[in-house]
């Protein structure tokens, strides 16, 4: 049986403070099939120096400049080569090492599974000791699209062959393109989807969607 090789895309901007924590994460996996993905987006800062600090053969990395997350993301699907993809952010972490053996198990007993939704914890600052919140991927419900509630896209992981049907994340959207890709990925086209208490990636709040009262109007814009 071929074993299932994962794809692990991390889009970043200027992460210097974060982003060797998170590629830490990736290498510390115990499952052996991984190929990662750094899709930079021109950072004026240490960024690039960082990255290129780690010399691992599971890393590919590539900088130059975007037409914002969404863009960058869709880079790394088209250069990716795995049979699942992940998408791990600049300032997050996966919360053990055995992540990714746990996600690929599932893939393994569930052979028509296109996607996993597992779950997400939330911490305040970057040493990820007590998480204020669990975003929890088992609680979503189809219906929640409709009143702006999506399973947590950090722990969402799929089949590349699932964006044949669904398509690429929408670059028109600068903060909403998540919950757009998974509208579509579960309500239209109807994926078949795993959802798992099991918690995958530890999050730094913060991020794009949740950085103040301006961002939250824009989402509900977008």
């Amino acid at each position: 049986m071929n074993k299932i090789k994962v794809s692990i895309i991390t889009v970043c901007f200027n992460a210097e403070k974060t982003i060797s924590q998170t590629i830490q994460s990736v290498l510390e996996q115990d499952y052996a099939d991984i190929e990662y993905l750094i899709v930079d987006g021109a950072s004026t800062d240490n960024t690039n120096q960082i990255i290129h600090s780690f010399s691992n053969s599971k890393i590919s990395a590539f900088s130059e400049k975007d037409n914002g997350l969404y863009d960058a993301i869709n880079k790394g699907i088209n250069r990716s080569t795995g049979d699942v993809i992940g998408l791990l952010h600049a300032d997050d972490v996966y919360a053990n090492a055995s992540v990714i053996s746990t996600i690929v198990k599932e893939f393994e007993q569930e052979k028509d599974l296109d996607a996993l939704s597992t779950s997400v914890e939330i911490f305040k600052t970057n040493k990820f000791k007590t998480p204020y919140r669990v975003y929890s991927a088992d609680q979503f419900k189809t219906w929640q699209f409709r009143i702006g509630i999506q399973p947590p896209h950090p722990g969402f992981f799929v089949r590349k062959e699932a964006f044949h049907a669904v398509g690429f994340y929408r670059t028109q959207y600068k903060i909403s393109g998540d919950f757009d890709w998974l509208l579509r990925a579960i309500k239209i086209h109807r994926l078949k989807v795993k959802y798992s208490h099991f918690v995958s990636v530890y999050m730094l709040d913060g991020g794009l969607s949740s950085s103040g009262w301006n961002s939250k109007v824009k989402m509900n814009n977008e």
